[in-house]
């Protein structure tokens, strides 16, 4: 780990900085590597204090700092998480955050050869013009933070951007919509990787509603295009970013559960038609699913006939 962190300085020495990602190109592309490096995948424990606290409420928990801190170190300090977690996402308050013994978090990690990562957006709001689409927050001072955070040890972000599927004639997603969130999301790609952090972009489509499979992987792959053209029309590096995309399943509504090949076949289907293979790896969203549905899915993908040029892993918040 601590080569990954000379690498800046090694650039800045050779005066060999890229015009655009400064002394970062190199470390961006390995650290990309390393997160989705084989056997290994993100624990996603970026949730905010109102959700955890409403977990510990439910189970009798006091919902203050004390207790998300002991939980918090509880997880980032279980025995030989290092052999199947490559990454953590954190919540801003976590990332701030020690050990009891005074320890930070981030070096708690770092010593156990796992990356720190971020989340940046600050949360999703209505998209005026649209029927209840949504647009996410949180480029407004973004390079500042992103500079503070890769000050205090992080090496990857996140930010979500969430897609409705609408009912057959509806018109949803919208244009709009559509182009909003590919947009934002390269943008955040781009701030992230001029200050150093390798960024996982998420477009996840919503699994609310009673569409079918094949409704799902079209709006997935007309989104996903999207967004990956606007990545490289953006100049974004495609080698030192990781995407966070949500499987391919029928809405929860639906008559049906889907089969973990069915859904393994249409999400490495959808990747192949509108991801490039420069990209290192797809981080998959649980999105609701069962641990035990999450993991099946993404186990089926590994067995999909298809040629794969990206790793496929899993970035959950029930990765432990």
């Amino acid at each position: 780990m601590h080569a990954r962190r000379a690498a800046p300085l090694m650039a800045a020495a050779s005066g060999s900085e890229d015009p655009v990602f400064g002394p970062y190109k190199a470390e961006l592309m390995e650290t990309a590597k390393g997160i989705v490096a084989p056997g290994k995948g993100i624990l996603a424990g970026d949730e905010s204090n109102g959700t955890i606290g409403n977990r510990f409420e439910a189970l009798g928990i006091p919902a203050n700092h004390e207790m998300r801190q002991a939980y918090r170190e509880m997880l980032f300090s279980a025995p030989g998480i290092e052999k199947h977690i490559s990454g953590c996402i954190m919540f801003d308050e976590t990332a701030r955050d020690k050990c009891l013994d005074g320890k930070p978090f981030i070096e708690l990690l770092k010593d156990r050869g796992i990356y720190s990562g971020i989340k940046v957006d600050t949360g999703v709001k209505s998209l005026g013009g649209t029927d209840d689409e949504f647009y996410t927050q949180g480029l407004d001072g973004l390079g500042e933070r992103a500079a503070e955070y890769y000050a205090m040890g992080c090496r990857f972000a996140k930010w979500r951007a969430t897609v409705r599927v609408g009912g057959e004639g509806s018109g949803i997603p919208s244009e709009v919509a559509v182009k909003e969130c590919a947009h934002t999301l390269a943008r955040y790609a781009m701030i992230m990787q001029q200050n150093g952090l390798v960024p996982i972009v998420e477009p996840e489509i919503l699994q609310d509603g009673d569409h079918d499979i094949e409704t799902c992987a079209k709006v997935t792959e007309r989104v996903l295009a999207a967004v990956m053209k606007e990545l490289i029309n953006q100049g974004c590096l495609i080698e030192g970013l990781l995407l966070k995309p949500n499987m391919v399943t029928p809405g929860n509504s639906y008559k049906e559960r889907p089969k973990p090949e069915e859904v393994a076949w249409y999400t490495v289907r959808s990747l192949s038609r509108t991801i490039v293979p420069a990209l290192p790896g797809v981080t998959f969203l649980s999105g609701g699913t069962s641990e035990e549905e999450a993991s099946l899915f993404l186990n089926a993908m590994q067995k999909v006939e298809v040629a794969k040029p990206w790793a496929l892993t899993f970035s959950y918040g029930r990765a432990l």
